[in-house]
């Protein structure tokens, strides 16, 4: 089940219609979850059936302000492909783009700086196997040291060889960047890594003594990750359906 498409613009596509309006669906629900950082970090879109398009927010919106049609569509370079009098940060679209366009699998790259996740990212363990819902994505997890900002082309080499087929990337001292096959799948893959960064946090701040879970159950949760990911609890059939309802509640206005 997708959102439903409302004032399709004449001249597109319903597919591209449809992901601005899971594009836009998305902006609001990482707002609204908690993990947005005023007019920074982004989430980027392939636009379906285009030569390398894609779908970025217009810079200067809260996230609860991106709307379907405030979207702009870009090249891999970051430049406008449309008339826009929207700006971008096409700086800040360097790195998904490196991604995008190594890996033709992927749909969504999705940045955040939140609270939870960065604290994660400053700890020299990373993502501990602490609880049920760690193990559920440790196997998923890359590292890629702080290098700065990830305009450098060196560096974005170095990212996508620490980034692998790998889904979930820690970016050390920074934040996240989560990645998926689908905006349903990349939103809901951070919603589990935001969840698992969150209780390791409150778990450290408490003082608590641990209590390991037995290291038979950790290694199965390594190998049981992939076939998972294989596509057996695809989020778009559950998850993001129920996601899209509750934000129909709130606010339906993303699908303008």
């Amino acid at each position: 089940m997708a959102s439903t498409v409302t004032a399709m613009p004449a001249r597109m596509s319903a597919e591209e219609w449809q992901t601005r309006c899971d594009l836009a669906a998305c902006y609001r629900l990482v707002d609204l979850f908690g993990w947005s950082d005023l007019i920074n970090t982004r989430i980027t879109a392939r636009v379906p059936d285009s030569d390398g398009h894609f779908l970025i927010n217009r810079y200067g919106l809260l996230f609860d302000e991106v709307t379907a049609s405030s979207l702009v569509k870009i090249d891999r370079e970051g430049n406008k492909v449309e008339p826009s009098d929207y700006e971008v940060n096409s700086g800040g679209f360097a790195i998904p783009s490196a991604v995008h366009m190594a890996r033709s699998e992927i749909a969504c790259v999705l940045h955040t700086h939140s609270i939870a996740g960065c604290a994660v990212s400053m700890q020299q363990d990373g993502l501990l196997p602490l609880n049920q819902h760690a193990l559920q994505i440790i196997a998923d997890v890359a590292y890629h040291d702080y290098e700065g900002t990830g305009r450098n082309p060196e560096e974005r080499a170095r990212l996508l060889a620490d980034f692998g087929d790998r889904h979930i990337m820690v970016l050390r001292n920074h934040g996240l960047l989560i990645v998926g096959t689908s905006i349903a799948a990349a939103f809901v893959a951070t919603y589990r890594m935001e969840r698992a960064c969150a209780m390791q946090l409150a778990f450290r701040q408490s003082g608590a003594e641990f209590h390991p879970i037995n290291d038979d159950v950790v290694r199965a949760a390594y190998d049981n990750v992939r076939s998972r990911l294989a596509g057996r609890n695809d989020p778009t059939r559950s998850e993001w359906p129920a996601l899209l309802r509750k934000l129909d509640r709130i606010d339906p206005s993303y699908k303008e």
